[in-house]
């Protein structure tokens, strides 16, 4: 903001502190657009992966729903294929996209994060299924710690669906499952699990960023607000002394104008004096008797002219002290000007520290992230094998 204006006339320029409100506006709106898209973004791949673990789910209560012997050829099948099943490729890549968040929501996620078991051999196909429901029940207790997250009703709803299902009336309590099946069930139940955990924490992430953005916002409204004051506080000082620049060339004027009436007397007079010297010229004569007269004449001169070099003084004294009140107003404007040019400067180094400290911030946590993501790799692999 300016620290000297003068009021902007009906249809004239914006002042800048008004455009730079403007652009501050812009860049808001700008970014809460940019807010929108990312939610909606976000909102879609929650639905997708929704879609996803009904998929998965549908799929594996029909492999559970298979006889014995489909299921024994199954196995075959997934020995061949190998261990490494493409629900263990979706997992592996959703760890990859899982190092790529940030720390913010990485520390909200870890501490529920449920830790694998032992990886022993179940006895019974009943068995794996009440295994499945519990691991099913633990995700869902872990998503309803995180407000307004709304994968918890849909995994409700699995289960829901599992628990109405009911256990396959071909299968056999005392037949031992096959390896091949039980791996891909659990490799199923993973993926699913890791699919979860990924978009819990895209969630927390954005809600992390907007908190931030919110603060960012909230200072920005801030100083807008203290500006906004100076500029007012600045305004008013202005017009004030607008008005006293008006009252002191008031001043003046009436000044000038008496001193042209005092001139246009002292002209009169010096005429008569003129005429009066003529006339004595005429009656010296009669010397004696317009003697007084004459005397009477030239006192009255004298202080005509002592009158017109007082007035002279004081034109001269009043014309004075308006150049050192001029003098004045020019100082001060010029120490506003300084203050002005001041205030934008540390303006201006403020916002690029704030720049620089958020690139510093940015480095940081890309190498935090690096060190997360070798880490993650590891452990994914790990547990593929």
């Amino acid at each position: 903001s300016s620290s000297l204006q003068v009021r902007r006339q009906p249809g004239g320029p914006l002042p800048p502190a008004a455009a730079g409100i403007g652009v501050v506006n812009g860049d808001l709106l700008a970014k809460e657009e940019e807010y929108k898209r990312l939610n909606a973004e976000l909102e879609a791949k929650t639905e997708k992966l929704v879609r996803q673990a009904e998929e998965v789910m549908v799929s594996q209560q029909e492999i559970l729903s298979r006889p014995v012997s489909v299921q024994t050829k199954s196995c075959e099948d997934n020995r061949q294929r190998g261990p490494l099943c493409p629900e263990v490729s979706s997992l592996t890549h959703s760890h990859a996209k899982l190092a790529n968040k940030k720390k913010c929501a990485s520390m909200l996620t870890t501490q529920n994060r449920p830790y694998p078991g032992s990886k022993g051999k179940r006895t019974t196909s009943s068995s794996k299924i009440r295994n499945l429901e519990v691991q099913s029940a633990d995700d869902v207790a872990v998503l309803e710690d995180c407000i307004g997250f709304s994968l918890a009703k849909t995994i409700n709803k699995i289960e829901e669906k599992l628990e109405r299902g009911g256990l396959p009336a071909c299968l056999d309590d005392d037949i031992i499952p096959s390896l091949g099946n039980e791996i891909g069930a659990e490799a199923q139940i993973r993926f699913l699990k890791a699919k979860l955990r990924v978009m819990q924490e895209e969630l927390d992430s954005v809600v992390c960023e907007c908190r931030k953005k919110d603060d960012e916002n909230q200072t920005l409204k801030s100083q807008l607000k203290g500006t906004e004051e100076e500029n007012t506080r600045l305004q008013r000082t202005v017009s004030m002394q607008h008005s006293q620049t008006e009252k002191y060339k008031m001043l003046s004027q009436e000044a000038n104008r008496k001193s042209e009436e005092l001139q246009q007397e002292v002209i009169a007079l010096e005429k008569e004096l003129e005429n009066l010297k003529r006339v004595q010229k005429q009656v010296a004569t009669s010397q004696s008797a317009t003697e007084v007269r004459l005397n009477r004449a030239l006192e009255e001169a004298e202080r005509y002219k002592v009158e017109l070099n007082k007035l002279k003084q004081s034109n001269k004294d009043a014309s004075n002290q308006e150049l050192k009140t001029i003098e004045e107003l020019k100082t001060e404007n010029k120490k506003l000007q300084k203050q002005k040019g001041e205030l934008m400067t540390g303006f201006k180094k403020q916002l690029k520290l704030i720049d620089i400290l958020k690139r510093q911030k940015m480095h940081i946590e890309a190498a935090k992230m690096l060190s997360f993501t070798e880490e993650e790799f590891m452990k994914a692999l790990e547990w593929g094998n």
